[in-house]
Formats: C-alpha cells, structure tokens, sequence
C-alpha cells in the first residue's frame, strides 16, 4: 500500500523521497536534553569514612628523614639544611639508589603549620631527582 491510497485519482508512483527532517529534530532535542542532564549524573558522593587505628609499618633500613616545620625550613635525618643544600642531597640519594638497586624512602614529616607551597616543593624536587617513594608520616589519632 502507498501513501495516498485512499485518492483513487492520483497517479499511482512510489515516493522517492524520505522528509528526514522531523527525524533531525528530534535528535536535536534529544541532544540538548543530554547536554543539560549530564552534570546532574557526576555528582560526588560525600562519604563519612570510618576512622581506625593501624599498626606502625615497619621502618625500612634506607629510609630518608625528611622533615619540614612551620618556619619551612628542611631537615634532613634531623640536620637542618640551608637554602640549596635539599636538590643535591636528593640527587646524591638517587645516584646511590640507581647503584644500589632499590630506591630508599623518602619520609616526610611536615608541621601542622607549614605551607602547601613548602611541600609541594619539596615533592618536585624529589620526583625531578628520580626519587618517587615518598611517605607522608602522620602522629596517630587519639583514642577517645
């Protein structure tokens, strides 16, 4: 059956023609109703995590003592550094680590007070000497 089969006076041919455009613009709608609705569905989910008390880890043979206080300044193994003295200690450690054949850990200690800033230094000038593990040491929390 053809479109218009009920015109008994209209020529009998098939229709070449498809109107697509209705099609186009519902997958138009369709299109901004996802763009709008997609930051709805990646919402964080806020988690109130237990908190638990765990052992100490072992203390590794080759470990780094890397301390920092609120004033900034670097301790390293409890010897305080002066400006500049941190990258080649750092280079030093990773030479002897490439010869050695395991990297020692490097364990940060920072004051409660100390700036982002001093850390995040810190950090990058570890990674740019190829030292890569690094561990936050924290106090334990007290048990109420």
């Amino acid at each position: 059956m053809a479109f218009g089969a009920f015109n008994h006076h209209r020529q009998k041919e098939s229709m070449a023609d498809i109107n697509v455009t209705p099609m186009v613009d519902v997958m138009l709608v369709l299109l901004v109703i996802f763009i709008l609705s997609a930051p709805m569905f990646t919402h964080a989910v806020k988690l109130d995590l237990p908190r638990a008390q765990a052992a100490g880890a072992p203390q590794p043979q080759d470990a780094i003592r890397i301390a920092i206080d609120a004033a900034g300044t670097v301790y390293w193994n409890d010897t305080a550094l002066k400006d500049g003295d941190l990258e080649p200690r750092l280079a030093d450690a990773a030479r002897r680590a490439s010869q050695a054949g395991s990297q020692p850990e490097l364990q940060l200690r920072a004051d409660r007070a100390t700036r982002y800033e001093a850390v995040a230094q810190l950090m990058a000038a570890a990674q740019t000497a190829g030292l890569t593990k690094l561990v936050f040491v924290t106090d334990p929390k007290e048990k109420k």
